[in-house]
């Protein structure tokens, strides 16, 4: 398809992408009761680490290297398709070996994968091409492990979180009473969206999507 289409004896630029509109359910949940999705699977950039992400080095560079490759691969599919679409906004799952043990008082026990959402039509080689550009240009310690993943969570619960970071407890409580309530239990790993800029956004006004996957009780 053109990057640009004829109206009018006119020319038009082509429409940019909005992936947040594609999958509004998924990432304009509703702050007053938890609601029921079904993830498709999704293509992800994707870095892994473990640690206290307020004060471990290796969360800071992980999330540099997402940030650096994601804007430079949207810039390059650019430049060679001619489509354009926004950077999503920064994801993270979250949990330890034994999510008994899962707790935001022991955050130095964590392991977490960060995410960023990328178009359907996203190669490997397209990624491995802007890696090149990116090292070319700067140091980013983290770079090379960063991977183009596809994740499929399939049937979840989730719910917006407006507020601090630190005060989700009572709305991840909500969300796991629900799950309870409706037969289920946790099927997969805390999963957070972070639609918030908290550099630019006051801590009260902060929007995070919480979202836990699930799976029926099993029967004894």
């Amino acid at each position: 398809m053109s990057s640009v289409d004829q109206q009018q004896g006119g020319i038009m630029p082509a429409k940019k992408l909005d992936l947040k509109q594609q999958f509004r359910h998924l990432y304009e949940p509703s702050p007053k009761q938890v609601t029921v999705v079904d993830v498709p699977p999704l293509n992800y950039l994707m870095i892994d680490g473990a640690g206290d992400p307020n004060s471990a080095i290796g969360y800071k560079q992980a999330v540099e290297a997402l940030y650096s490759l994601a804007y430079r691969l949207k810039f390059l599919v650019k430049k060679e398709q001619g489509t354009d679409y926004a950077v999503m906004p920064l994801e993270g799952l979250w949990w330890t070996p034994d999510m008994a043990t899962f707790s935001v008082e022991n955050k130095d026990e964590w392991l977490w994968t960060m995410l960023i959402l990328q178009p359907e039509f996203v190669t490997a080689e397209q990624v491995e091409a802007a890696r090149a550009e990116v090292a070319r240009k700067k140091d980013v310690p983290a770079l090379p492990l960063v991977r183009l993943e596809r994740y499929h969570e399939g049937l979840s619960v989730q719910i917006l979180h407006i507020g601090p970071y630190a005060a989700e407890a009572p709305t991840i409580e909500r969300m796991h009473a629900f799950i309870q309530k409706n037969g289920w239990m946790p099927g997969g790993k805390h999963h957070e969206i972070y639609l918030s800029d908290p550099t630019r956004t006051a801590s009260d006004k902060l929007k995070t999507v919480l979202r836990q996957p699930v799976r029926a009780v099993e029967q004894k």
